[in-house]
This record gives C-alpha cells, structure tokens and sequence, in this order.
C-alpha cells in the first residue's frame, strides 16, 4: 500500500515568541520541521513526505530540509483547512493509498504511533490518535464553574490524521470553505468513521517557548556521551589582497594558500567536529586531489561535519577556536567570525568561541608566513 506524509507547515506560529515561524526553530542543532519530516522517511512503510508552506516561507524551507528527499512543496492556503486541500490535489498523479496529515510542530511523532495508525488504516478509512485525559474537566460560564465534563467520554486528538487518500480528498472536495481546524472533523462531517489508537504524551504540538524548552530538554536528556575534538591547521601567505578567516572575508596584503578557500579556522574547527564522532579528517571527505574543491568555499566543510553529527542523534556543545598570527588582527572580525560560525553550524553564538594570538614573532606565524589555527569540539551523542 502505498503511503505519503503530509505534513502541515503553512502557519505563522508567532506564540513562540520568537520571529520565525516555529517550524524552522532549531532545536539542538536541528529546525523542527526537518525533526518532523525525518520521522516519517524513517519509516519503513512511508513511501515519502510532501509538505505545504506558508506563502514566502521557501527559503526557511530549503535550508531547513537541504538534501531530504522530498516532494516538491505545496503553497498553502489562508486557513488550515485549504492548506490541507492543496497538499492532497498536490498527490493526485501518485495516487496514494494513504495520506497520513501531520503537523510539522509535532516532531516527537514516534515509529509506533505511524505504525498503529497503519494497521489500523487496513480496515478504516480514518484513523486519529488519541489520549485520555487525566484531570477532571468542568465547564464554566465567564468566572464560574457551571459543571462537570465526563473525562472518560472524552479524548485529546494528535497528528498524524490518517486516512485512505479517496476519501478525505472527497471530503475535503465536497465541503471546502467550512474552516474546520481538524481533518478527522471534516472526515466526521462527510459520514466517514473515525477509528482511534494510542497516542503519546511525547508526541505534543510546540506552541510556546515553555513548549520550545520542553522539546530542547527531550532532546539533550537522551545525549550523555560527551565527546571532544581537537583540530589544528596551517596555511602559508601567497600574494593576494583579501583572507578568508572564520567564514569571513578579511581585506590583507596577501592571502591564504590552498586547494580551496584556504580558511585555516574552519578547516581546524571542522578537523574537531571530524575527531569528536571519529570520522578521521577534513581530506578524508575532501581530499584536495579533487578538483570539485578547487577555490570551494570552506563552509561547506564545516557544514558537512555539522551534518554528519546530526545524522548520529548527536548536537553541537560548543566549540573554541584560537587564531594564530601577526596580521591581520582577529579583534576587529571576533563578532563576524562567531556569528558566521554560530550560522554555519545551526548553533546560539554563545556557544562559539573566537581567540585571537600571536607567537611574539616566534616562528613562521612570527615572521609573517601564515597562520596557524587550532579547535576544540564538544558534541553530545545518543548512548
């Protein structure tokens, strides 16, 4: 049976308080809507996902899924509702089985509930998981409690909705414009049933900052190997009028020798990131005896590093980098340098750290010959 995540992300999501919308928030080191969407491509009977997005929202989204294997996104609607439609006529020329509808702000969505809600699928046409409630409920009119809610009558609803993909298009179809905030509403309004399974309680929607600090502590609770990295580098002066240093470029007399940019800083820091997972070094994934990675720009090193971490489970604790030369002077391009990293490697800025030294006009960096660069790493990882 062929199946397809659709997941929603076409809202603002401004309660977080912070100035993106929630869905490309980082959390350790990743946005949430990549978290969401690679839950489901993880799944082994989930063919793949196609997400809807808000109108302008396409540059936050290709950086926060660059190198998912995707369908292309789908621009959503003014309200949740035709955001969902466009997502599923989007499917119609794959002709999908399944439609699992998912918010994008739920990205603890585990293997089991996907997969409970499956098997169920086999005899619904709608599946929507579910948990109890485990406090009293009452109802109240302004200030006063007016009575009380059986709990046992009532359920609290969760994504993925799930259903065969004819029906809720049908539905979706036959009562556009209603405005309903809930797929398996609209499922309910078109006479299909809906079945319910187990949900959990890990599997909650980020609304708030008290939200986003609950999804950032789940995460880091589960990463206790703590793992150091140390990288150093060099590179010689040759004639020039610029260095590339810490991501930035900085007008000099000359500039670094190299088979790429001849960032000596990232090439230390991404040596770090390599050493603190074991992944031997920056020639191992980019041997300078390739010529794709002729003037490359040395980002796309660090960024590498970056990922490969990510792929392991693991985050970025901190990372502290010293420069060491007589000129150009590192004070000046300190703040630059953290934030162009900080970006890089998808991290607060507070969390790089940026030196600059000299040698007392000991040595080649003493005598103006290069610059010297050396990292420390700190990455957590899942046991």
């Amino acid at each position: 049976m062929r199946t397809i995540a659709l997941i929603v992300a076409a809202g603002k999501g401004t309660r977080t308080g912070h100035n993106t919308p929630k869905q490309y928030i980082e959390i350790a080191g990743k946005t949430i809507l990549r978290r969401t969407v690679e839950s489901f491509l993880a799944h082994p009977d989930v063919e793949t996902a196609c997400v809807v997005i808000g109108a302008g929202d396409l540059p936050f989204y290709e950086k926060a899924v660059s190198d998912l294997d995707l369908l292309p996104p789908v621009i959503g609607g003014a309200t949740r509702q035709e955001s969902v439609h466009n997502g599923l006529e989007s499917l119609i020329e794959l002709s999908p089985d399944y439609v699992l509808i998912h918010d994008a702000a739920r990205p603890f969505i585990s293997e089991q509930i996907i997969s409970r809600c499956l098997e169920k699928l086999e005899y619904a046409d709608a599946v929507l998981p579910t948990l109890a409630m485990t406090d009293s409920l009452k109802s109240f009119e302004g200030e006063r409690i007016t009575g009380a809610v059986n709990r046992d009558e009532i359920v609290a609803a969760q994504t993925p909705q799930c259903f065969t993909f004819k029906s809720i298009l049908t539905a979706h179809r036959t009562f556009a414009g209603e405005n309903l905030t809930d797929d398996t509403a609209l499922a309910e309004l078109a006479g299909i049933e809906v079945a319910i399974v187990q949900g959990a309680t890990e599997n909650f929607k980020i609304t708030t900052s008290d939200d986003i600090e609950r999804a950032q502590g789940m995460i880091t609770r589960k990463l206790t190997d703590i793992r150091t990295g140390f990288g150093f580098d060099v590179h010689a002066f040759e004639i020039g009028d610029s260095v590339w240093l810490g991501g930035v470029n900085i007008p000099h007399d000359k500039r670094l020798k190299g088979h790429s940019d001849a960032d000596v800083a990232l090439h230390a820091l991404t040596d770090a990131l390599l050493g603190a997972i074991g992944s031997g070094d920056i020639g191992t994934h980019f041997p300078p005896s390739d010529p794709q990675w002729k003037g490359a720009a040395s980002d796309k090193f660090l960024r590498h590093a970056a990922d490969l971490i990510g792929e392991k489970g693991g985050m970025i604790n901190h990372v502290d980098l010293t420069i060491i030369c007589e000129a150009p002077r590192i004070g000046p391009h300190r703040t630059a340098m953290q934030e162009r990293i900080a970006e890089i490697l998808r991290i607060e800025t507070d969390r790089v750290s940026i030196k600059g030294t000299t040698t007392e006009k000991l040595g080649f960096t003493g005598r103006g010959e290069g610059i010297a660069a050396e990292a420390v790493a700190t990455v957590r990882l899942p046991e």
